[in-house]
């Protein structure tokens, strides 16, 4: 498939903007075939998955439906990627729910204003980011505070899926406390067997066929659990079906319910943004890899916001993009997003002309659909590889997954990021430095503590940090100067810091580095730099620095900081 991403913009460029207008411009009819084929494989999925996922959210399946036409046609036009589905989706699932139950009062009307409010929130936070080239953001997040994440919503929406398998229900207080109520609930003899027969043997039957890539395993597993239902009469066994649809499309509505905790609902927009937009990136990237194509994050982000505002103002919720429906499309054959167009369109039609189809459709076999998407969330076999390489970093990463597990996917979110700023100050609070020396038969300057028979310089005491100055480290960094100089073997006269791995100062250290320069001096002791990076000279030169050290303090590399301290002590030293 040819590169059809956007050129890089000078100024202004429509092109960057709407790229789907860029692939109709290079649209070649031979790929039309393989579009409408690839978009009718799609439908059988889009239809049962955007109902289950909606439901799992706390929301009437139909809007889900709604969820699924519109912002498929957004994408379509903002959208940077070429093969990317998007729609309802099970991470999101966790979420919403968690908004929607506390705020909804058990009113369907309040529910899907709730939501659609949510996808505005979210929808407008990724066109922001968008605009103002934040779509590095995902990336402050590391891989094990993401499968922590991942793993704790997968849990959640789980759980939150089970009570529907046994047609019990259970008031939402939380993944650990729900499930306690449905074990109390089962051994009271609560549980619709029936119910659970039907969406077992459903489940069952979407992970047999889950590795078979190009069989719809989701399509004939909802076709027979509705057959079933219809021809032997489960409803009179207390089989709870999806019942008729709505008939018709959605409408423009600006999404408004009084008397609800607009904080709640902000943050849980925020939420849902961070990870429909950590999702759509990797995936994004991934086919582009695949496909030998580039796409732009921040375009990326822009096209999913634009899509989430969309479905937002169509009585539609949440959205991101789907590793179980993208396979689906590529695997039929698509080529560009008209996959997604026809698939949008078929499912209209279906809304117009026949919405009884679905009315039978068992409850518990949308649950099934439901936790099957959650089982593949789960993040095993990456864990077990972090378990064996670094331990603390799996334990993170179960922290969080706790985290996500006992307080909800709202809470666990927050937990992620304060986790993940904490592991980044903790690397850099305690970074490795090194007191250098000369090794025999090694070029450079090298740890003597790994190479105890490194030479050293009388005299002169070479010190690597290997991290950022900043405010979290000024003093570390200061105690492990003067650590270096007292232990020194002879009395220091120079003291140069080897810089290249320091990438950054703030006012803090420049500070301390003041305070440093001035304790140095009355030991009789010189401070310079060897091979500082140019943008850290120039925050030395913003903080008043770089004038009061000189421009003989810095060096080029360590050997002409050697070179210069030979020079000015006269130490007789071969390197």
């Amino acid at each position: 498939m040819p590169d059809t991403s956007p050129r890089k913009p000078s100024g202004f460029d429509w092109q960057r903007w709407l790229p789907g207008l860029v692939t109709l411009r290079n649209y070649q009819a031979r790929w039309l075939p393989k579009d409408l084929a690839a978009g009718l494989v799609l439908t059988t999925m889009l239809v049962p998955v955007g109902i289950a996922y909606a439901e799992a959210s706390g929301v009437p399946g139909i809007y889900g439906l709604y969820a699924t036409i519109i912002p498929l046609l957004a994408y379509a036009l903002f959208g940077p990627s070429r093969i990317l589905v998007l729609g309802p989706d099970s991470a999101l699932a966790a979420p919403i729910l968690a908004v929607v139950l506390v705020q909804a009062a058990n009113d369907p009307q309040r529910a899907i204003a709730i939501a659609s409010l949510m996808a505005l929130v979210s929808g407008a936070v990724c066109m922001i980011a968008g605009l103002l080239r934040l779509g590095f953001i995902t990336e402050l997040l590391s891989k094990p505070i993401r499968y922590g994440y991942m793993n704790g919503i997968a849990f959640t929406v789980l759980i939150s899926q089970l009570p529907k398998l046994f047609d019990l229900s259970v008031d939402s207080r939380g993944p650990l406390q729900d499930l306690w109520s449905l074990g109390q609930s089962l051994l009271a003899g609560h549980a619709n067997w029936p119910s659970f027969a039907v969406g077992a043997g459903c489940l069952a039957l979407i992970l047999l066929l889950k590795p078979y890539k190009r069989i719809p395993g989701i399509l004939i597993a909802v076709v027979l659990a509705t057959l079933a239902v219809s021809l032997f009469d489960l409803g009179s066994h207390g089989v709870k079906v999806l019942g008729q649809l709505p008939q018709g499309l959605p409408s423009f509505t600006v999404p408004w319910v009084s008397d609800i905790n607009l904080v709640d609902v902000v943050l849980g927009g925020v939420a849902v943004a961070l990870v429909s937009f950590a999702d759509t990136s990797v995936l994004s990237r991934t086919y582009a890899a695949r496909l030998k194509t580039t796409v732009n994050p921040n375009q990326e982000m822009f096209g999913l916001g634009v899509a989430n505002v969309a479905s937002g103002l169509f009585q539609g919720i949440p959205i991101s993009s789907s590793s179980s429906r993208t396979p689906v499309a590529e695997a039929a054959g698509s080529k560009t997003q008209l996959t997604g167009i026809i698939g949008a369109l078929v499912v209209t039609l279906l809304l117009l002309v026949a919405p009884n189809l679905m009315q039978h459709l068992p409850n518990s076999a949308l649950a099934a659909v439901v936790i099957a998407a959650a089982l593949g969330l789960f993040e095993i076999t990456g864990l077990k590889r972090i378990f064996r390489l670094q331990q603390w970093e799996f334990w993170l990463s179960m922290g969080c997954f706790a985290g996500v597990a006992v307080f909800g996917a709202i809470p666990g979110i927050c937990i992620a990021v304060v986790i993940s700023v904490i592991e980044f100050l903790w690397d850099g609070w305690r970074p490795h430095h090194a007191v250098l020396g000369r090794v025999d038969g090694v070029r450079g300057y090298h740890d003597v503590t790994r190479y105890p028979n490194a030479r050293r310089i009388p005299g002169l005491v070479m010190l690597r940090w290997d991290a950022p100055l900043f405010f979290a480290n000024a003093e570390q960094f200061q105690n492990q100067v003067l650590a270096a100089l007292d232990e020194s073997p002879t009395p220091v006269q120079r003291l140069v810091i080897a810089a290249s791995p320091v990438t950054s100062i703030d006012v803090t250290s420049a500070d301390m580095l003041a305070e440093l320069d001035k304790q140095l001096e009355q030991r009789g002791v010189e401070l310079q730099f060897a091979e500082m990076k140019d943008p850290v000279k120039d925050k030395m030169k913003q903080f008043e620095l770089f004038e009061g050290l000189g421009e003989s303090a810095f060096h080029p590399t360590l050997g002409a900081a050697v070179d210069a301290y030979l020079a000015d002590s006269g130490v007789d030293w071969k390197p």
